[in-house]
């Protein structure tokens, strides 16, 4: 006879293959209900961007229907994203799950474009998404979001200003861009740097959050001091290039992370090889080949992904519309998907570790 403890008995062997536990120990089996050989139930995932899910999905159905009497089972899909785990000497940001940030060594390699379009590509899987532009220096996610016009409302607290942060592409924003001219230059030193972020940490209206991505300014310094110390972080990602010079700045920035305790997700290789619009089926190693995955393997940090290089991913950023939503069927887009689902993944295996 058909009932819902036979159906969760029969699901008990179905693991989540990123954490290798049981789907129904981790209570992610919910809402069974049988009605005759109708079989019907909830499926909680740990995020809106699982990579896996309709192999999840497939592993559900396929148990199930081994039971006799099955005749159908459908699986609703739906989403819970964990608590990043709390640090008793860092204070969390109330509504933020997840904190993380992209970083790299050196400037020029694309981070603030795979930020953004990480950003994006998360909340457009149905994920609650904020960006925190940590460039003070240099800040212009605004113009990759469309935004370089915008206006943010700053609002009385009961104890400070609150900002309420600007919003395009699913994606709440914040940024040193908004609080300046266009052409004014930032000149402060590091204390007034790590009072600027965090304002932009507890003085802005977040809401709820399932992640927070930081684009953190290039190399070691300050911004990337005052994050890793002020909040718990759910991990770093690196973005390099094949180039040997990014690759050894980027080595940097890696054990920085280490040594301030942070988790690294792992490593972006960016421009990675170009695709001339004329001929799609061409690429060139502009920058040489094969470094993020080497310096991954040697460094024992999974390679998320490699971002080739188009005109279209460039124009996308110049024009505020990333390329993830301008051409979702470009190798770029296709590729940053994956590197957001994979950050996604290794955010969620961290918070159940």
């Amino acid at each position: 006879m058909l009932d819902t403890q036979s159906i969760l008995e029969v699901l008990r062997p179905v693991q989540d293959p990123e954490l290798h536990k049981s789907l129904v120990e981790l209570n992610m089996i919910r809402n069974v209900t049988v009605d005759g050989g109708k079989v019907s139930f909830t499926l909680v995932l740990t995020t809106p961007a699982c990579p896996l899910r309709e192999f999840i999905v497939e592993d559900c159905q396929t148990a199930v229907k081994k039971l006799p009497g099955v005749e159908t089972v459908e699986v609703e899909v739906t989403a819970e994203t964990p608590q990043q785990k709390s640090l008793p000497d860092r204070t969390s940001v109330p509504g933020i799950k997840n904190i993380i940030a992209i970083s790299s060594g050196k400037g020029g390699v694309g981070k603030s474009s795979v930020a953004v379009n990480v950003a994006v590509a998360l909340a457009a899987k149905g994920a609650k998404v904020g960006l925190l532009d940590a460039d003070i220096y240099g800040p212009n996610a605004p113009n990759m979001f469309g935004l370089s016009d915008a206006k943010i409302a700053v609002k009385q607290g009961s104890n400070s200003e609150i900002l309420e942060p600007a919003f395009n592409h699913g994606v709440k924003l914040i940024s040193m861009a908004f609080l300046i001219d266009p052409d004014q230059p930032v000149i402060w030193r590091g204390p007034m740097l790590n009072g600027i972020i965090r304002q932009f940490l507890y003085q802005v209206e977040w809401g709820e959050l399932d992640y927070l991505i930081v684009d953190m300014p290039p190399g070691t310094g300050d911004a990337q001091l005052t994050m890793a110390q002020a909040v718990p972080m759910a991990g770093a990602v690196i973005v390099t290039t094949p180039q040997t010079v990014s690759l050894i700045d980027a080595r940097r920035g890696l054990k920085m992370f280490q040594q301030l305790g942070v988790n690294l997700l792992g490593i972006v290789e960016n421009m990675s090889y170009f695709i001339p619009p004329d001929l799609p089926e061409k690429s060139y190693d502009l920058f040489g080949s094969g470094g993020g995955e080497r310096t991954a393997r040697e460094l024992d940090l999974p390679l998320l992904g490699c971002v080739p290089l188009e005109i279209a991913l460039r124009e996308g950023g110049d024009n505020g519309i990333p390329i993830v939503v301008a051409d979702p069927e470009s190798a770029s887009a296709k590729a940053l998907v994956a590197i957001a689902e994979q950050i996604a993944a290794k955010v969620s295996i961290a918070a159940f570790a």
